[in-house]
């Protein structure tokens, strides 16, 4: 099913449970007759590289940018992609069959898999993104690592350093509790000001598996994915290797990123909501770069994942090239105002139906024109809608936004009860 010629590779981020669940994998696998190879911590990135090295298949046990209970798996088949949606499906089918059935037949003696730990799968993947700069230097650069007590904790320092930065890292501790806790990529408020008070040039913010980053600017502002993608595409094109004149996002980017490529000429390819369309269109249409406004960021001929850490070198490469701020890089793209709310209610399925709240939505997009947009869809993560508009003002989306959520909550029956 996923081209398992080679051991199997397992890695995981910093959580407390996640040597627990590694030891679950293992024992699974190997009673199938499957050998084993235990990476150990590193960054998703790291994994879906191994991964394709080895053309082996990969799981990564992590929960992104959660809080240190949850816990999952990342499951690459052999070559290092992600799963389409119908092999996942199988797999979820069959994993249900199995629950409390009893296996028959299943290896025994020298049948069984045995494990092993992969020595320098970390240096390996080191090595590969310094590498991929092919004596590009970031030197001069003073940078600010937050690791978000996640995957990157060993690794980013050690990149940016051989690279050539000047690096100051906080949130590098882990203890299998503070992974993603008030600081990485979804709380930046520490990095915002060690940047400030260290007069770096700027920061970069990991989430818990390193497959995403928020880079921060000079005075402290947040440059977010769409910014980064804003800042890449243009000089990839400038030099002559943005590979079919376009960038693809999903539905959730910023207006102001379409505008800033059409001004350039640089087409917006729009795909669903996950990093797995992104790589799929990028495919499709053999593109060089796409990503998401979280800080998940695929530069197609370097890897087939998102990764943080690449993009946040590549980041500072455009900054050293240009010898440009990467405020002054930012400012390329004008966000517009955008508000986002999930709203909880009795009958998700009932919203996207009710034609009522489609009349309110046509309404909405055509008061907005040209100067915003609205967006409304079911989450695939939370049993909630989530409602997006982007408008000339702040003012003004709160005030669609509100406008669109009251009929959301009409049309899904009201608020869903709490537990």
């Amino acid at each position: 099913m996923l081209g398992a010629d080679a051991p199997f590779l397992i890695g995981r981020d910093t959580r407390r449970s996640g040597s627990m669940i590694q030891a679950a994998l293992v024992a699974g696998l190997c009673a199938e007759g499957a050998d084993v190879g235990i990476l150990g911590v590193l960054p998703t990135p790291a994994v879906a590289y191994l991964a394709r090295e080895r053309n082996a298949p990969a799981l990564m046990i992590s929960a992104s940018h959660n809080s240190f209970e949850d816990n999952g798996v990342k499951i690459f088949a052999s070559g290092g992609k992600k799963l389409s949606d119908a092999l996942q499906h199988q797999i979820e089918s069959e994993l249900r069959l199995l629950t409390n059935s009893a296996v028959e037949g299943a290896p025994t003696g020298a049948d069984i898999g045995v494990d092993r730990v992969v020595i320098g799968a970390l240096d390996d993947y080191v090595k590969y993104v310094v590498d991929s700069f092919s004596g590009r230097r970031l030197d001069g650069l003073r940078v600010v690592l937050d690791c978000g007590n996640g995957a990157a904790f060993l690794c980013a320092p050690e990149i940016f350093s051989a690279l050539g930065a000047k690096v100051e890292v906080i949130n590098a501790v882990p203890d299998g509790e503070n992974i993603n806790r008030e600081c990485g990529s979804t709380d930046t408020t520490a990095l915002r000001a060690a940047v400030k008070d260290s007069g770096a040039d700027a920061g970069l913010a990991f989430d818990g598996d390193a497959d995403r980053v928020i880079a921060i600017d000079e005075f402290g502002g947040v440059v977010d994915g769409d910014q980064m993608m804003a800042i890449c595409a243009l000089d990839l094109k400038e030099q002559g290797k943005l590979r079919g004149n376009a960038v693809v996002s999903t539905v959730m980017a910023n207006l102001g990123l379409r505008r800033c490529l059409e001004a350039e000429d640089i087409e917006l390819v729009e795909v669903p909501v996950g990093d797995r369309f992104v790589l799929e269109a990028l495919e499709q249409r053999n593109l060089a770069l796409g990503g998401e406004q979280s800080g998940h960021i695929i530069f197609s001929d370097l890897a087939n994942t998102g990764d943080g850490i690449l993009t946040g070198a590549c980041i500072l490469d455009v900054v050293r090239a240009t010898q440009n701020s990467l405020s002054v890089l930012a400012g390329v793209m004008q966000k517009f105002p955008q508000v986002l709310i999930n709203v909880s209610v009795r009958d998700l399925q009932a919203v996207m139906k009710d034609s009522e709240f489609m009349a309110e939505l046509q309404a909405v997009e055509f008061d907005l024109a040209l100067n915003g947009r609205a967006l409304v869809r079911l989450s695939g993560t939370e049993p909630v809608v989530r409602v997006m508009v982007e408008a000339p003002s702040v003012a003004q989306a709160e005030l669609i936004t509100d406008r669109l959520v009251a009929a959301v909550l009409r049309a899904g029956g009201g608020p869903a009860p709490t537990a």
